[in-house]
């Protein structure tokens, strides 16, 4: 039985293949990312494993139903590149990994947080240069500020209790937290007052009608001047030209993004001898306030491991009865 693996790299088959260490699927591992152009691939397959920027709207759904494809798995937790009504519609199930290490993607966040506020990027640049200078560097304790969590699941609990670790006030917003914010000493609050009383926000909330956009332009005018904003969750839930012009006017302190609402041209790819079309994200690189990352805060051996088992186990299930470990489908879409 084949899986045909898109959006493969180096590390997929290293952790796919030793989840498959007895062989029960024979792995067909493809660079190309799935859309209407590549879906004929999956040809003979039982099922397609697919990654973040893969495309699976109901063109793409609709060849692979007509290929015989009745399974799609993501390695990921993420299904906003999914249209599961007509997914629902062709009787194609969707699994997903919805938990993979909320501790990678936690710490990440404080990583990125922690490299703005001390300007580490820009510390590490100098030395290597002989500039020993201080000049510039000045930053703040996190001690005593206030941090808000916009997103109180697994990933936004862990990283609440880091923050908690580090003496901090956490605020935190969410339409269904998970249990066990307010034992962490979370406060709940609404988001336009989280937004007003904030040092740091830290966007951990999936990707959904409701929160496309979420920080825009009005969030923005909300946003405590000077706070620093994170994101390490869904690249669209942050309009990047607000935020662009938030940059400009100095009303940010600093941003740190490991996703970016048009990143399938751009992440995971080596771009270094190229010269990058993306005039908005080419602007942000121009700020010094600003770090960014290539959607690498899952990529840790842990994360990695899990998310091969599980994807494996979900087409084991379906095999087995019909669906997967962990299935998607609407009633998973909030707002």
């Amino acid at each position: 039985m084949e899986i045909i693996v898109y959006s493969a790299r180096p590390h997929d088959r290293r952790f796919l293949d030793a989840a498959n260490v007895d062989g029960r699927y024979r792995l067909r591992f493809l660079e190309a990312r799935l859309d209407r152009h590549t879906a004929s691939a999956a040809s003979g397959a039982v099922a397609v494993c697919v990654f973040v920027n893969d495309t699976l709207d109901a063109d793409v759904l609709g060849h692979l139903h007509d290929l015989g494809i009745r399974l799609v798995v993501l390695r990921c937790a993420g299904f906003n590149n999914v249209d599961l009504e007509a997914a629902g519609r062709l009787g194609i199930a969707v699994g997903r990994v919805p938990e993979y290490s909320p501790h990678a993607v936690a710490e990440h966040a404080v990583a990125l947080l922690l490299m703005l506020d001390r300007h580490l990027h820009r510390a590490y640049n100098r030395v290597r240069e002989g500039n020993f200078a201080l000049e510039g560097l000045l930053g703040f304790d996190l001690h005593g500020k206030t941090v808000g969590v916009v997103g109180v699941g697994k990933i936004g609990l862990c990283f609440a209790r880091i923050m908690r670790g580090f003496g901090c006030h956490v605020l935190g917003t969410d339409p269904a937290p998970l249990p066990g914010g307010r034992e962490l000493g979370i406060e709940f609050v609404p988001l336009d007052d989280l937004l007003r009383r904030s040092d740091v926000v830290s966007l951990h909330c999936p990707l959904t009608p409701a929160t496309y956009h979420l920080i825009d332009q009005e969030a923005i005018a909300n946003l405590r001047s000077g706070a620093i904003l994170l994101n390490t969750s869904r690249g669209a839930v942050i309009d990047t030209a607000a935020v662009v012009e938030a940059l400009k006017a100095g009303r940010l302190g600093g941003l740190g993004i490991d996703v970016y609402e048009e990143e399938s041209n751009l992440f995971f790819r080596d771009l270094s001898a190229e010269v990058i079309q993306d005039d908005v994200f080419a602007r942000l690189l121009t700020f010094p306030n600003v770090v960014v990352t290539g959607h690498q805060a899952f990529y840790t051996v842990e994360a990695l491991t899990t998310i091969a088992e599980t994807t494996l186990e979900n087409v084991d299930t379906f095999l087995a009865g019909g669906q997967p470990r962990h299935p998607v489908g609407l009633a998973h879409v909030v707002g």
